[in-house]
């Protein structure tokens, strides 16, 4: 939850700082979570990766509750930001000691338990450190600069250069790659970094000090109200039912890259963030010519295209289908979650607008990915025969899924002419 700061508390900070700020942020979180399938795997353990992938859900559930009562009432935003870095660092260099080559730790054949496996425990209270901060560092960097809509999208796009030179690292210069246990010590070494950066960033005090709270509004429940409105429910439905086969590719493209034969698959992985670059540079000038609606609908059909370029390349694994999934992400993921929050920005009334901001991120990157990791991770071991995955099938299901959602959204979606 982004809340702004009183201009009166305001206090100049070097772009470049809060850039690097924001560069350490994603590249904490590219570090691990991409490459991440490739150490579970060659330990033995990807039984787990199911779980890995639905702690993030599960934080960015809990996280409004915790900005709200804590970080915006108690205490200065940048000491939150710093204490969460270094104790979600500290989890992260205690993966590898604790789940390692020699004692991996047994994966439990029933899957609901397999929740309270070493590395899953751990891999939860580093998302449940790390995810309050994605806000925290909007947060910090928006009480310090002149212009938001100036240099705001400079110091984000830095996030994304972080996440990029993650990969890049993890794939291209550790030992072993992406497989290496080195990588959450690279992770750990930048959150650490983070943390004590954090403590030096110009005072950001807490901005809701003294106001009451409600866990209603803290969630964005209070706009459930809105879903009386047709086109707001159908958007907030078509949104949740996207995120499940969304929530595929963050799980297994990385996999399915190293099953393709496609070397550097962390690298490979980099394209996709490579191209949001671009795409977020451009989105100004198509979204006022296509509109909401057209964003939302092209961001939709461009997960079935991705879709089905994956499942028509991995019976022969040809490399230029795969590859081309990757680079849409840019289309992927901005013209739909950006577009969706420009949408919701325009669409909602000022007074429940913030809580309408948290309630559409509780819904897709909350209870849309948690349900989405349990349905991709069904749909392999379904898929799955003799320790051989089809990858074909595997892709087919989201893509016919994501395919179905965009006609609805298509049918039903009705955009007002001031969006």
């Amino acid at each position: 939850m982004i809340n702004p700061v009183s201009p009166n508390s305001k206090s100049a900070a070097p772009l470049g700082v809060l850039g690097l700020m924001m560069f350490l942020q994603f590249f904490v979180w590219g570090g691990w979570y991409v490459p991440v399938t490739g150490w579970l795997n060659a330990l033995g353990i990807g039984g787990v990766t199911v779980w890995v992938y639905s702690v993030c859900p599960i934080a960015a559930i809990v996280s409004p509750i915790f900005l709200g009562v804590v970080a915006d009432r108690f205490f200065p935003s940048q000491k939150v930001l710093g204490v969460l870095h270094i104790l979600g660092a500290l989890c992260m260099i205690a993966v590898p000691f604790v789940v390692n080559a020699g004692s991996p730790g047994a994966v439990a054949d029933n899957v609901w338990m397999r929740f309270f496996h070493p590395a899953v425990l751990l891999f939860l209270v580093h998302a449940l450190c790390f995810m309050p901060t994605l806000a925290l560092s909007s947060s910090v960097a928006l009480a310090h600069i002149a212009s938001a809509e100036k240099q705001f999208p400079i110091v984000r796009v830095a996030g994304t250069v972080g996440w990029i030179a993650a990969g890049l690292v993890v794939s291209l210069c550790l030992p072993g790659g992406d497989k290496s246990p080195a990588q959450f010590y690279l992770v750990g070494a930048a959150g650490m970094a983070l943390g004590i950066l954090s403590f030096l960033l110009p005072n950001t005090p807490p901005p809701l000090a003294g106001t009451k709270v409600s866990v209603g509004s803290l969630l964005g429940l209070d706009a459930i109200a809105l879903l009386k409105k047709p086109q707001f429910a159908v958007f907030i439905l078509c949104s949740l039912l996207v995120c499940i086969p969304l929530s595929g590719y963050y799980q297994q493209a990385r996999n399915f890259v190293d099953y393709s034969g496609i070397a550097d698959p962390a690298f490979k992985m980099t394209f996709g963030q490579m191209s949001e670059v671009f795409f977020m540079a451009v989105m100004p000038f198509i979204i006022v010519r296509l509109g909401v609606k057209k964003m939302l609908l092209a961001g939709m059909l461009a997960w079935v295209l991705r879709y089905g370029l994956f499942a028509a390349g991995a019976p022969d694994k040809i490399a230029w289908m795969i590859l081309l999934g990757i680079v849409l992400h840019g289309i992927c993921y901005d013209f739909f979650f950006v577009a969706g929050q420009i949408y919701v920005e325009k669409d909602t009334p000022n007074a429940i607008r913030n809580q309408a901001q948290s309630f559409f991120v509780l819904i897709t990157q909350g209870v849309g990915m948690l349900i989405g990791a349990q349905v991709i991770n069904r749909m392999v071991e379904t898929n799955t025969v003799g320790g051989v995955m089809d990858w074909q099938q595997i892709w087919l299901w989201p893509c016919i899924a994501a395919g179905v959602i965009a006609v609805i959204f298509a049918l039903f979606f009705k955009e007002k002419k001031a969006a």
